[in-house]
């Protein structure tokens, strides 16, 4: 049974993520503890909040350095949820500019509402659309809905980067990622099936 450090940093939907990760048969530890992050198989980071106070938080628990050395070094799965995905970018626009982990380039900017109905923030049920093949997504059909609550996007430096989009304020990206590191700005905990499949998949890494 793999070890799932879900890092515990005072901004994240940690509940929600632990049962989720828990009924798709993994074995999840709530954590900034330097020695369980280096004992896990794979790492999930929730957030949900404004940009440069997760940043800041991150930061002051070295957690950027600690799970750098597992991810970047080590190779071990990394996914971003929400916020956390947005955290992987090199900078973000939410309230002034932050320094993100820079782990995918790119930058993190407001929705632009492409017509008098759109309503910001982006909240509920929509389409994800998958643009490459990646095993994240491996048995989840083109058009699923997944559920959303976000007002800010991740813009990708490269193309390759963006694994899937969504067709809210003219398009945005939705799953972003590169070698084991990965991000989406849905909640698969809360997107039923299709977001267990998801997280299957990651756990399958």
């Amino acid at each position: 049974m793999k070890k799932v450090a879900i890092l515990e940093y005072g901004m994240g939907n940690i509940d929600s993520v632990f049962r989720a990760v828990e009924e798709c048969g993994a074995n999840p530890v709530r954590t900034c503890d330097a020695a369980e992050i280096r004992d896990a198989d794979c790492i999930i980071l929730p957030g949900v909040g404004a940009f440069g106070d997760a940043i800041q938080k991150i930061r002051e628990r070295r957690l950027d350095e600690i799970v750098a050395e597992r991810v970047l070094d080590r190779g071990i799965p990394f996914l971003g949820i929400c916020l956390g995905m947005q955290l992987l970018a090199d900078k973000s626009h939410e309230f002034g500019e932050h320094r993100g982990l820079g782990w995918i380039r790119g930058e993190v900017v407001r929705l632009c509402p492409d017509n008098l109905s759109v309503l910001i923030p982006h909240v509920g049920w929509n389409e994800v659309h998958p643009q490459f093949d990646s095993p994240l997504l491996q048995g989840i059909r083109l058009g699923k809905d997944f559920y959303f609550v976000h007002s800010y996007h991740f813009i990708c430096a490269k193309k390759e980067n963006q694994l899937a989009t969504t067709p809210y304020c003219g398009g945005f990206t939705s799953v972003i990622g590169e070698k084991n590191i990965f991000g989406v700005q849905f909640h698969p905990e809360k997107s039923q099936r299709v977001g267990f499949q998801l997280l299957r998949n990651f756990l399958a890494l």
